[in-house]
């Protein structure tokens, strides 16, 4: 069909919502090619260059001119709700089909049919799954005018955010007509991504690559080791910055506690995770609406959330790789004149960042035990059953299955619930992909660390270079610098405030998959035999108590009176009813004494009296060897029992140092309200258990 500029520039208009909007360098080349060319096109534009204008138009005009509907990859939930927003406010038809919006699928699937809607975005995800490719993509395959690639630099396996799912399109893209429209874009895009996107894409891509340089974004990078002092800085600070903004964290733990601890300075701030959940899409809306000061999120609101006048970007500790950070910095300052960009770095973000390298393939050992589980098993086995068969926590299964099930040929395929073996067996190019993206991700991590260490001026540069783009054009704002010291009052609130948190401790109500057979128990744990909710003092090794518990147990061979102060203080806050009448604490046979010397000098501040009811009953391996819920379980049946003393029937404390998977308080729980306890309090003084990465 032919490209009517009049028509785009009007659509321009109506979605930027300016009379006056004049399309950007390469805007309206890029839809022209798409429109007129029937072209393959790989847009590399910065961060609020307007990609999204370029697919949508197209779009539009498209289906003016009585051609199908278009396909979108999308990565991210915040993304594709900006995308439709933007759609819809020139007209196009757009919807979505994704993890979180199920009970929409039927009306999607029935407009889509009906060819009511102009755009369907997907995650790649969706490409995965059966009932959408058989069912909703199938039908409309014949029909698709576009496909369209959002962030496209998570198909490469160089791209800072590869996402293993894209790499289906590889194969969906080689099955496609050649003339087929199709539009990659992204913002993140080096010279060695843009290379394996041609190949991803076919050797007819077209390049179409702007000038990447931020000029609005004031850059600067500030070291404060402790999350007391980063706290600090923070409150400090967004008492005086003007505007709205986002503070970027590496965990969701780390979200929700910068969040909570600018609540209680007075600002109006909230988490944004990946397990949000729900209000994600209200959260998002009170940014862009002004309702909230800041976002503390997580990658989870990363790239394509648009806010035209956000006013900064701080970084609470440093990203894993320079790229993934300009993504992350670059929601800043879109249509705005200045705006900051400041990174913090602190002391435990590299530990951090080395667990998300180390776990983000799995090892040849993992894969080996999947594999050779599912062997054992003709029928093949459920994700709950490989539990019960391997030594590993259910993340590092679904990752190995993930991983695994995408290769081609693939070594195990579903059917129905069970995943079984396949006839092909594993390449070794999974190995050496694995170790060359793992190689990468240390080299960006250094570079990350570079950049930390540049003096004022130099950011902007460092980033353009390492996006291999032209560092001649850099300019910056006439913006002062942020103050890089911290006020030593605002210091010592922020480490009363780490100290006086304290986590909840879930009760289980049900016996594990097979039940406990040495205890004779399965199913739901009978109501009058479950622990209460309890409390942990906080996260081992976190910023507030965690150090010194593990300096209690590891060097020491004691647990502080500073400990035992905060778990009085923490259980006086609590206020459990009924209150405890009694205090009794969880065994070990490799550290007799380490529990017991703390429980009773808790007992004793409140003064209540301590009785040694459990016993451990033969040896087992430390809980923290075993890697799911399942082998937790089975580590624990048997393992703990009432040693004969006369049981008190009042209201107890069940003390214990570490709390992980919650199997020995909910045995402990259980042997104490099978001897006539009153009701079971857990008290840990720390949770434990690895960093999860957000999705």
């Amino acid at each position: 069909m032919t490209y009517d500029p009049q028509r785009a520039l009007e659509l321009l208009r109506i979605g930027s919502g300016r009379a006056d909007a004049s399309f950007r360098e390469g805007q309206e080349d890029a839809i022209r090619r798409i429109v007129d060319g029937r072209a393959r096109l790989l847009v590399v534009q910065k961060t609020g260059w307007g990609k999204s204008f370029v697919y949508f138009i197209a779009t539009k005009l498209l289906r003016d001119g009585g051609n199908g509907p278009a396909l979108l990859i999308s990565p991210l939930l915040a993304l594709m709700r900006n995308q439709i927003a933007a759609a819809q406010r020139m007209g196009v038809r757009a919807a979505a089909i994704h993890s979180e919006n199920k009970d929409d699928w039927p009306q999607v699937e029935a407009k889509l049919a009906r060819g009511e809607i102009d755009i369907l975005l997907i995650s790649p995800e969706r490409l995965a799954n059966e009932h959408f490719r058989t069912q909703v993509l199938a039908g409309i395959a014949a029909q698709i005018s576009l496909l369209v690639i959002d962030e496209a630099h998570c198909i490469s396996d160089w791209g800072h955010d590869f996402r293993p799912h894209y790499r289906l399109l590889e194969r969906m893209v080689k099955t496609l007509p050649p003339n087929l429209r199709l539009l990659a874009t992204t913002a993140t895009a080096n010279q060695r991504v843009m290379d394996d996107l041609v190949a991803v894409l076919g050797p007819n891509l077209d390049v179409s690559r702007g000038d990447l340089n931020r000029t609005s974004l004031f850059l600067q990078t500030i070291r404060l080791r402790s999350q007391a002092e980063r706290l600090a800085w923070l409150a400090e600070q967004l008492a005086t910055l003007q505007g709205h903004g986002i503070i970027y964290t590496l965990t969701v733990r780390d979200a929700n506690q910068v969040a909570d601890w600018l609540k209680t300075r007075g600002f109006h701030v909230e988490a944004y995770t990946g397990e949000t959940g729900a209000r994600r899409e209200a959260l998002e809306q009170a940014l862009l609406s002004n309702g909230v000061k800041a976002l503390v999120a997580t990658t989870a609101l990363g790239m394509g959330y648009d806010k035209p006048d956000l006013a900064f970007v701080i970084h609470y500790q440093m990203p894993g790789s320079v790229v993934a950070y300009y993504q992350q910095v670059g929601r800043a300052g879109r249509a705005l004149d200045s705006a900051y960009g400041v990174l913090l770095s602190g002391q435990e973000e590299s530990d951090i960042t080395d667990w998300f390298i180390r776990s983000a393939f799995p090892t040849r050992q993992e894969v080996a035990d999947v594999l050779g589980a599912l062997e054992e098993e003709e029928n093949g086995l459920s994700v709950l059953e490989l539990l019960g068969r391997v030594n590993l926590s259910r993340g590092r299964v679904d990752k190995t299955i993930a991983l695994l099930s995408l290769e081609a040929p693939a070594p195990i395929a579903k059917q129905g619930r069970k995943w079984q073996l396949t006839a092909a067996p594993l390449s070794e190019g999974f190995w050496e992909r694995a170790k060359r993206l793992t190689d990468l991700r240390r080299e960006e991590h250094r570079q990350m660390q570079d950049y930390v260490s540049l003096s004022f001026g130099e950011h902007m540069g460092f980033l353009m270079g390492a996006l291999d783009g032209d560092r001649r054009v850099v300019t910056q704002p006439a913006l002062a610098p942020l103050p890089t010291t911290v006020d030593a009052t605002l210091v010592r609130d922020a480490i009363a405030f780490l100290r006086r948190t304290s986590l909840p401790i879930e009760p289980r109500k049900r016996w594990p998959v097979g039940g406990m057979p040495r205890y004779g128990v399965k199913g739901r744990i009978a109501a009058d035999h479950l622990a209460q909710p309890g409390r942990a003092l906080c996260v081992w090794g976190d910023a507030g108590w965690g150090g010194l518990i593990r300096q209690g147990k590891y060097d020491d061979g004691q647990f502080s009176d500073d400990l035992v102060g905060a778990c009085v203080e923490m259980v006086r806050a609590w206020k459990p009813q009924p209150e405890p009448t009694w205090v009794t604490c969880v065994p070990s046979l490799r550290h007799p004494d380490l529990v017991p010397h703390f429980a009773r000098r808790l007992a004793a501040a409140l003064g209540l009296p301590l009785h040694r009811i459990i016993a451990k009953t033969d040896a087992r391996p430390e809980q923290k060897t075993m890697a799911n819920s399942t082998q937790q379980a089975r580590n624990i049946d048997g393992s703990l029992a009432l040693n004969g003393e006369p049981v008190p029937d009042g209201p107890v404390l069940l003390v214990d140092d570490m709390v992980d998977s919650r199997w020995t308080l909910t045995v402990a729980a259980w042997l104490l309200r099978e001897g006539a306890s009153g009701v079971v309090w857990p008290v840990a003084l720390a949770q434990t258990g690895p960093t999860e990465p957000d999705e």
